[in-house]
């Protein structure tokens, strides 16, 4: 008898531990597509399309390789729902001597995945996802004993244990990091890249039909879907990046333009976080570039930061403070979400542009969910799991390990200061010297109060003044603190009317 070996829709690699001794003449892999994962928050359509196509198209490149893929699909009439119920119908089917798994990406499936030894009386191997950086374990490590946890140390840690970007001991360009210059307004007029994107082929086009017909009421649209599903697809994607946009992600990465959804950044992330890219080649792919001279240091830097830093980051805090981390709610926040989330029916022009966008593409670039988004929820006041649902279910690269500690821990700073130093809260001036957003909004941003002022402006102060028991004392927040000190009690009064005012006017909604 064989294995079962177990591959998941985020474990899309041919080298994957679950099958790096496979014996295609006796293991079995079993793929299934299953309603309680295409259900469990209402994911956008075009992110159900992405996984489902891109695990139909694994499989065929494993049957390509001579591997046995024993794979239900969501349609098959036989199909359970449940990852306990197929992988209990394939035991039945292939009777094999064992099962192997890599560990999955999500704190509920590792919870399911305990109980299969015992509920199906077999041996269960559930190996170590070794494409990462760092193990949960390397980051445990790491974290432990530490008073703060940040992750600028974190990744001059994982600069060195790699060497990238390193000169010796030291970083290349004598400086670990180079965000002061990463914070460039887009200029009017100026040439921007066009994407490379990936047309449906048949096998998505009949994954596109099947959501159509399963989930027609689901958020989003998939007229427009582009993303790469398959190995070759990712890789022509990365080359696209390297030759077209690095080189200026750098200087524009915290840009925003309206109908410019895209700009300079890398969409990869889908990618990678479905493994058919691995953080190693795209970050060494990143620094061959800078090596060459094809992409300068702050591009490359930046962006390695982002895989190497805070995706490798993010990872070792879910892991290491799960299952409590998805109900933190340091700042007490209870509001429900707005119903504007779903339907981009708001008159502010930044929101509503980033909802379009969102929509249409499954994506916004990370300034417009940190600082467009999400600084709404934060100084709104949204309850941090409702806001963090959201994420999760309208982004094609949203996988739980990485978009909650990002929404929990970056945006609406739920955990009270574990993962970020500060709340990334702005008022609407920051959004005005990022993008051009405010031209033609119903809203205008130079106004402090009254019917025309931006909502940031009044929500900024309020949020400020509700929440300065719980944050006066973080010292990153001392010069707005003593703004504050010397205004009136009224002129404090008056910005909390107001701010309760507008939020009165929002509807909730899912």
């Amino acid at each position: 008898m064989g294995m079962l070996r177990l591959v998941l829709g985020d474990q899309l690699t041919a080298g994957m531990s679950s099958l790096a001794d496979i014996d295609p003449a006796a293991d079995v892999v079993l793929m299934v597509e299953v309603t309680e994962e295409a259900t469990y928050v209402a994911h956008h359509k075009q992110k159900i399309v992405l996984v489902l196509s891109a695990m139909r198209h694994f499989a065929d490149e494993l049957r390509r390789r001579g591997i046995m893929v024993d794979y239900v699909a969501l349609d098959d009439p036989a199909n359970t729902g449940s990852f306990d119920g197929e992988v209990g119908r394939a035991i039945a089917r292939h009777r094999p001597a064992g099962l192997i798994a890599t560990e999955p990406g999500e704190w509920r499936v590792q919870q399911m995945m305990a109980g299969w030894a015992t509920a199906f009386g077999l041996p269960v191997d559930i190996r170590t996802d070794d494409r990462f950086f760092a193990s949960r374990d390397r980051f445990r490590c790491w974290a432990q004993g530490r008073r703060g946890w940040r992750m600028e140390h974190f990744y001059r840690e994982m600069r060195r244990e790699h060497g990238l970007l390193m000169d010796g001991d030291e970083p290349v360009g004598g400086r670990w990091n180079f965000d002061a210059e990463n914070r460039k307004r887009l200029p009017a007029g100026m040439f921007l890249p066009r994407r490379r994107r990936f047309p449906p082929d048949t096998v998505t086009a009949a994954v596109i039909a099947l959501v159509e017909d399963r989930f027609p009421s689901r958020f989003g649209t998939t007229g427009d879907f582009g993303w790469p599903v398959t190995r070759a697809d990712a890789l022509a994607a990365l080359d696209d990046f390297l030759g077209s946009a690095l080189a200026r992600f750098g200087d524009y990465q915290d840009a925003m333009a309206a109908d410019s959804p895209f700009l300079y950044h890398s969409l990869l992330a889908p990618a990678l976080n479905l493994g058919l890219l691995g953080p190693r080649e795209v970050c060494r792919a990143a620094e061959a570039a800078w090596r060459d001279g094809r992409a300068p240091l702050n591009a490359v830097e930046g962006f390695v930061r982002q895989i190497l830093g805070w995706r490798e980051y993010v990872r070792g805090i879910y892991w290491t403070l799960m299952p409590g981390y998805a109900e933190v709610n340091a700042l007490g926040a209870g509001r429900p979400l707005p119903a504007f989330y779903w339907t981009g029916e708001t008159r502010m022009r930044c929101l509503r542009e980033a909802v379009a966008t969102t929509r249409r593409h499954a994506y916004s670039h990370h300034i417009q969910r940190l600082m467009v988004t999400g600084n709404f929820a934060l100084l709104a006041g949204i309850a941090p799991r409702e806001i963090e649902r959201w994420y999760l279910a309208v982004y094609a690269d949203a996988v739980e390990w990485v978009e909650m500690p990002n929404t929990l821990g970056m945006a609406v700073f739920a955990d009270g200061g574990r993962m970020a130093s500060k709340p990334y809260a702005a008022s609407g001036a920051y959004i005005d010297r990022m993008s051009d957003f405010c031209d033609g909004c119903a809203y205008d941003v130079r106004q402090k109060s009254g019917p025309r002022a931006c909502p940031f402006n009044y929500l900024y102060w309020a949020f400020l003044i509700r929440n300065r028991p719980a944050l006066a004392g973080n010292a990153r927040l001392a010069m707005p603190y003593r703004t504050l000190d010397r205004w009136s009690e009224a002129a404090r009064q008056r910005c909390l009317d107001e701010a309760e005012a507008f939020l009165g006017t929002l509807a909730g909604g899912d």
